[in-house]
């Protein structure tokens, strides 16, 4: 159920797909595999539509001449933020998930889970684009802006065809949101930057060129990603590719398994064509009318005797599907559609799969050096069975555990036989950390079970039910400082955890 492997040399000259839906040399199955990659823990522009508000226009570099990322660097940081997804477990872990970017604290496959990622804000009422397998599986999300500043996330839309997800969180005062440019505009050997969080080191910058544009590694149907040499690993996931001019042209979404210096980033421009299906709907429907595909090459209008040196021949029809019952048949070559010319397979394939399904499709034909003109009304795209059949849903606030409590932790008395088990030091008083929710607010502050609570906001909590009483006075949303014992570094700590709201 992973997207993992695909072809990056060596193609064959005719690649054969379905239209609109993943076949060949796609995810996890099937040929054409050359290369191993590893996703990370894709009208014009002037005519698609942006429900949401997004910063625009280029960054002056002071001089007005060359490559400057160090200011670059210092006007978007404010804008990428982390995320952090913990799973409860309980069930099978994705193998996706398991795979891209997760660090497993749990001793069995189906415990609980953890990873992180990146996103960027482009909305300054909290709206934050990242990838859909950063968030996948998630109970618990968590953004993270750059001044320390931590909301819960809800899941707004996602596309997992593309591996993008739109996130809102209840952001308090101002934030610094990315400029959306045009990947439409790069060339490669462009300069770019990644900022992210690889590892764990936030706010990484690193620099490179744009090495290939419309790379196809896990769908090839869909994918078109901007192959770079820019430094990206994982927990890069989600992050702003960005040209000199401090412009969002991408978003990194994998790595190759086998070199440091090959990531891919999902063009801009197809996260903004979702994205007012994602605002509006929480899910992307795409156009589908069930063909397999190759672009006419010189070779095949040879030897096919076609009559024509460009447009997107057809291999195969799906029985039953919308190309069927419009009369399409295979060595039919598609010119044009809806009035306007198609050079190529993947300009067919985009346009049709940013087409509404049960519109009608107007499609030009060339069959035996006679043109026809079809009407085919458009399906919608199947969800590939690799993308998982339980993908997260939308308008999804990350559940909260009331057994718990609201810090999600719960805690009994130190007694004498657990301070001597523990070799707690006998001075202590307190309470001792008895169960941790995995997916809870205290998880990322790293209280664990077996440490020890002396104190909240500076009062001394002595007994089980001191510690219940205070926390029952403790108000959603405000930060609470607990000092905390902790017996591997035998230190005091202070912790600093935001209490969930009321389930």
């Amino acid at each position: 159920m992973t997207r993992q492997a695909g072809a990056l040399v060596g193609l064959t000259a005719v690649v054969s797909f379905l239209l609109g839906l993943v076949s060949a040399g796609t995810g996890g199955g099937g040929g054409g595999r050359l290369s191993p990659v590893q996703a990370l823990p894709l009208p014009s522009a002037a005519d698609r539509a942006q429900p949401i508000s997004i910063a625009s226009g280029p960054m002056a570099r002071p001089g007005g001449a060359g490559v400057d990322f160090a200011t670059v660097a210092e006007s978007l940081n404010a804008a990428v933020v982390n995320v952090d997804n913990a799973a409860r477990g309980g069930g099978d872990a994705s193998p996706r998930f398991s795979q891209r970017y997760q660090r497993n604290y749990s001793d069995t496959p189906n415990g609980p889970r953890e990873g992180s990622g990146s996103g960027f804000l482009i909305d300054p009422a909290g709206y934050l684009l990242t990838n859909y397998h950063v968030i996948e599986g998630a109970d618990r999300l968590t953004v993270t802006l750059s001044d320390g500043r931590s909301y819960l996330a809800t899941v707004v839309g996602i596309d997992p065809a593309i591996d993008v997800a739109l996130l809102k969180i209840p952001v308090t005062g101002p934030v610094t949101v990315a400029p959306l440019g045009r990947s439409d505009t790069l060339r490669v050997g462009e300069w770019v930057c990644a900022i992210g969080n690889p590892l764990g080191y936030v706010h990484s910058v690193t620099v490179g060129v744009v090495s290939f544009i419309g790379r196809k590694v896990f769908d090839q149907s869909l994918d078109a990603l901007i192959q770079t040499d820019a430094a990206i690993t994982f927990g890069n996931s989600g992050g702003p590719l960005i040209n000199s001019r401090g412009e969002v042209v991408g978003m990194t979404t994998a790595v190759s398994a086998l070199a440091s210096n090959i990531g891919f980033a999902i063009p801009i421009d197809q996260v903004l064509d979702v994205l007012p299906q994602l605002r509006a709907h929480g899910r992307v429907a795409r156009g589908f009318i069930g063909v397999g595909l190759t672009s006419v090459t010189p070779a095949l209008d040879r030897a096919l005797g076609l009559g024509v040196s460009e447009g997107a021949l057809i291999q195969d029809v799906t029985p039953e599907l919308p190309a069927a019952r419009a009369g399409l048949r295979t060595y039919d070559v598609v010119v044009g559609i809806d009035g306007r010319p198609i050079r190529s397979d993947e300009e067919l394939i985009s346009y049709v799969s940013l087409r509404a399904p049960g519109s009608m499709a107007d499609v030009e034909v060339l069959r035996e050096r006679r043109r026809l003109r079809l009407a085919v009304k458009l399906a919608e795209r199947p969800v590939p069975e690799l993308l998982g059949s339980d993908p997260v849903p939308p308008d999804v606030r990350p559940a909260v555990s009331s057994e718990l409590g609201p810090l999600g932790f719960t805690v009994r008395d130190l007694d004498t036989a657990t301070v001597a088990r523990r070799r707690i030091p006998s001075h202590l008083q307190g309470v001792i950390v008895s169960n941790v929710d995995a997916a809870g607010p205290a998880r990322l502050a790293a209280i664990g079970e077996g440490q020890i609570i002396l104190e909240i906001n500076r009062q001394p909590v002595l007994t089980a039910a001191e510690f219940r009483a205070a926390v029952a006075r403790l108000r959603p949303g405000e930060p609470v400082a607990l000092l905390v014992f902790d017996r591997l570094s035998d230190q005091r700590l202070i912790a600093t955890v935001v209490p969930d709201p009321p389930s």
